[in-house]
């Protein structure tokens, strides 16, 4: 847990699922609560599993909440994104257990990569996290950071 009372999700974690399909979250991402705070598994159209922890849970509730029954658009994506989530809390051991929609969909079958993205965290394949992978391609960061004012 960092100073700020919450985890901050930094760094990358090779991972292998146990027989259950059960993914240990790191250590440092825990904290107190896990198994009754609801986490999000989501697919990411990149092609991984994008989960939401708690706060941002509550944040994407928030902003579902507000959105008008008439608004056939949010209506839809909630249909098509929300259809194919998965909800879940950690066991005392921090493990997850992904649905085999959601490893269908990011190609992890064995070995996953667990990528910290500040506030949330992706789980790769390696094989697609190979193409992502700062050290294994030619994107600048530092143009990165600037086309995105940071």
């Amino acid at each position: 847990m960092s100073a700020l009372g919450r985890p901050i999700f930094v760094g990358k974690h090779q991972r292998n699922l146990d027989s259950k399909n059960r993914l240990t979250i790191p250590s440092k991402w825990r904290f107190d609560g896990d198994t009754e705070d609801v986490f999000l598994a989501l697919p990411d159209p990149s092609g991984s599993i994008l989960v939401l922890p708690p706060k941002q849970v509550d944040k994407l509730f928030e902003e579902i909440e507000s959105q008008r029954i008439s608004d056939e658009d949010a209506q839809l994506l909630q249909d098509k994104l929300f259809s194919q989530a998965y909800s879940f809390g950690c066991d005392k051991q921090g493990r997850m257990n992904l649905t085999e929609e959601l490893l269908e969909h990011s190609g992890i079958t064995k070995e996953a990569i667990v990528v910290g993205r500040m506030t949330t965290f992706r789980i790769w394949s390696p094989e697609r996290w190979q193409g992502i992978d700062p050290k294994s391609n030619n994107d600048d960061i530092g143009k990165l950071m600037k086309r995105v004012n940071l």
